[in-house]
């Protein structure tokens, strides 16, 4: 998968891919994350990227010109299955659309600043919006970067077990169950018995009978009819 990343602030993005996972998934050649600083497409002299909204009203827009120069160079080079605007007005992330993003080849993720975009840069450019929940931050590369650690992990051999995605929380509209490990009893408390059983269909009935009690206690709006 390439990843090329639309920014006003690159140096703000690039420390999350300089360890551990994603670090790691880019040295085994499993992901390209490319950084492109919109200021390197705009012709103002002054490397402006922003202009007064019209009509009045308090914040600046993001100009539609460096913007289209920069999507449009990068398509001369290679078709794009998603270009994603993080937005607080998108559609909420969650774990159905990073299982559908980590499907794709390359995409291409703009990051809003400033009051935001002009709505041409949406009408002509972005297929899909994703907010990372209902609040506003300073600019979108933090909700970018927590959008590519939700979807990198994903791709065949970033994870050290291949199974360890398909079991995290919302993979089946459901929290993940309690997890252990050593000791098998700590200041009194102790681990379930039935995961020393050896018994393993008894030891994933229990796990998803934890799985759907918790999901119930704490995330009610994540059962389907079907649960």
């Amino acid at each position: 998968m390439r990843i090329d990343i639309i920014t006003v602030l690159p140096e703000l993005l690039k420390s999350p891919f300089e360890a551990s996972i994603l670090k790691r998934a880019i040295d085994n050649h499993l992901v390209e994350i490319h950084f492109h600083n919109l200021r390197d497409y705009t012709s103002d002299k002054y490397k402006s990227v922003d202009d007064y909204q019209f009509g009045g009203g308090a914040g600046m827009v993001m100009l539609i010109e460096p913007i289209d120069k920069c999507i449009s160079k990068l398509r001369e080079q290679r078709t794009y299955d998603e270009i994603i605007y993080m937005t607080p007005d998108g559609v909420t992330l969650n774990q159905q659309i990073a299982n559908q993003i980590s499907l794709c080849e390359n995409i291409i993720i703009l990051c809003g600043h400033y009051k935001g975009v002009d709505q041409r840069v949406r009408d002509m450019f972005v297929t899909k919006e994703i907010s990372i929940g209902d609040y506003v931050l300073s600019g979108g590369e933090l909700a970018a970067a927590v959008l590519c650690d939700a979807v990198i992990r994903l791709i065949p051999g970033v994870l050290g077990d291949e199974t360890s995605a398909l079991t995290d929380s919302f993979q089946d509209n459901l929290l993940a169950p309690p997890i252990y490990t050593r000791p098998r009893e700590y200041k009194g408390y102790k681990v379930p018995e039935i995961l020393f059983s050896g018994n393993f269909p008894e030891i994933e009935k229990w796990r998803d009978e934890q799985s759907y009690q918790r999901t119930k206690e704490r995330r009610p709006d994540l059962l389907s009819d079907e649960h």
